[in-house]
């Protein structure tokens, strides 16, 4: 709390210009101060959690996401119409940065340890295609668009299709596999596809910052594809799996020596993702993709450990009643893993930063910043690039054309472009471009909450009664 409340909140006047390039001039802000104490943050937190969790069944039989209410209320007491309180991406973009990074972290953890394993390229191809293929098309399309149609730099362009061209993970929960072992093959796309294509995205981002000059991606891009591409991405997964897989013999080991030892599970869990985010980000690979396939090697561990059996697909059973440990046990009650006992605690944390960052990131919202260009690319992303990238992607495999048409549509942005956001502000961009990158990634964003969750339900409830 202390991190996001300065006991003076800048509030912003905007009268957005341009300069000669039609760059968002950054001498717009004509800054008043307006103060936004403790008591005040932990009242407005307090209150939207009593009426997130006294309202809970009305919200999930509403046809909307909970994310629409919360980014409401952040626009309502934003700079938009209340004035109560503002946040300027470039100034925070620090505090937010890391708090972005967590909350993406434990939503990547959650979904990888909700994921069918084992990984089989039969079952994992069109994911993989959707985060390597589809979100390479995706950037290029975004770069292409922003480089003839708004005249931005190609580095900008290709850093902006970076920032916008993930899905992102936090935010669509709706739409992502609801507990270890759901088979719905959608549902399962789509939360496989957000899982790795936070790390498949990063290499677009530093190729972009270094043809900026921020970042060095070698002659003709050598440094860039061995390291930021190959190495990033293939460590990443290794260091991932071998921290999972560690941590579920641990702990195996330990509830099963004798006398019996208890396990922590949900510090053992955030445990495991500060470890497996830590030794990615010092050995220079993509901790995001780490953490993710942290997650998946964990719960697969420990599913061979109890001699879970197979069903006709040849995916483990997540009951872990019908084990071989559990059947073995003289009370035949199922053994406890540190992926089921930490992921309901997981969970919380993950609706509790969906719950802040939607309302800070109304807070980063002014209507005078909209253009026709912020909404022009924010359309072509939607209409335009995912559609196409997702068709493309998944052509060759046995995706039929209402999976894809719906994969298509359901490429939410939030939380993760907001990280990536920051992370690019945070590298050095000059200040009237990181100003026009932030208003069309904030508006895109917005438009993403607002569309994707009032369609979510409807279709995906069409989508399954057919």
């Amino acid at each position: 709390m202390r991190a996001i409340n300065a006991s003076s909140i800048i509030l912003l006047d905007l009268e957005v210009k341009r300069d000669d390039e039609g760059l968002i001039d950054s001498n717009i802000f004509r800054e008043r101060s307006f103060t936004m104490t403790n008591a005040n943050w932990f009242m407005l937190i307090g209150v939207l959690m009593l009426a997130r969790g006294l309202a809970a069944t009305t919200i999930t039989r509403l046809p909307v996401t909970s994310a629409i209410f919360y980014l409401t209320v952040g626009l309502l007491l934003g700079p938009t119409f209340l004035h109560i309180f503002a946040f300027d991406p470039l100034k925070q973009s620090a505090m937010l940065e890391v708090a972005t990074e967590i909350a993406v972290l434990i939503s990547l953890f959650s979904a990888g340890v909700k994921m069918p394993v084992p990984v089989t390229f039969k079952r994992w191809a069109a994911p993989v295609r959707l985060a390597w293929v589809s979100m390479t098309i995706t950037v290029a399309l975004v770069a292409a668009f922003c480089y003839f149609v708004f005249s931005l730099p190609l580095g900008a362009g290709i850093l902006l299709g970076g920032i916008l061209a993930p899905t992102d993970p936090v935010l669509a929960t709706d739409v992502q596999v609801r507990r270890a072992g759901d088979s719905d093959e959608l549902r399962f796309m789509l939360t496989c596809e957000a899982g790795m294509n936070d790390g498949s995205a990063f290499p677009f981002v530093m190729l972009g910052l270094g043809m900026l000059g921020l970042h060095q991606i070698g002659s003709f891009g050598q440094t860039w594809f061995l390291v930021d591409v190959l190495w990033a991405t293939a460590g990443a997964i290794l260091i991932g799996t071998a921290c999972g897989a560690a941590l579920a013999k641990v702990g195996w080991m330990l509830r099963g020596a004798k006398p019996k030892h208890d396990v922590l599970d949900d510090l053992v869990g955030l445990g495991l993702i500060a470890i497996a985010y830590g030794l990615c980000v010092s050995l220079k690979t993509w901790g995001f993709l780490g953490v993710f396939f942290a997650g998946v090697a964990l719960r697969h561990t420990e599913l061979v450990l109890a001699g879970a059996p197979r069903d006709k697909a040849g995916v483990l059973e997540s009951d872990m009643s019908k084990s071989v440990a559990a059947k073995a046990d003289p009370e035949h009650q199922a053994p406890l893993t540190v992926s089921a006992e930490a992921l309901v605690f997981k969970e919380h944390l993950e609706r509790l930063s969906e719950l802040m960052l939607v309302l800070l990131l109304g807070g980063m919202i002014y209507l005078g910043e909209w253009s026709w260009r912020a909404v022009g690319l924010a359309a072509f992303l939607f209409f335009v690039a995912r559609p196409l990238s997702v068709f493309i992607g998944l052509t060759g495999t046995k995706t039929t054309f209402r999976l894809r048409a719906i994969t298509g549509w359901f490429g939410v942005r939030g939380i993760g472009s907001v990280y990536y956001l920051m992370y690019a502000i945070q590298h050095g961009l000059p200040e009237n471009l990181a100003r026009e990158m932030a208003s069309l990634t904030l508006t895109a964003i917005m438009l993403s909450v607002y569309l994707h969750g009032m369609s979510t339900k409807p279709l995906l409830a069409r989508f399954w009664r057919e």
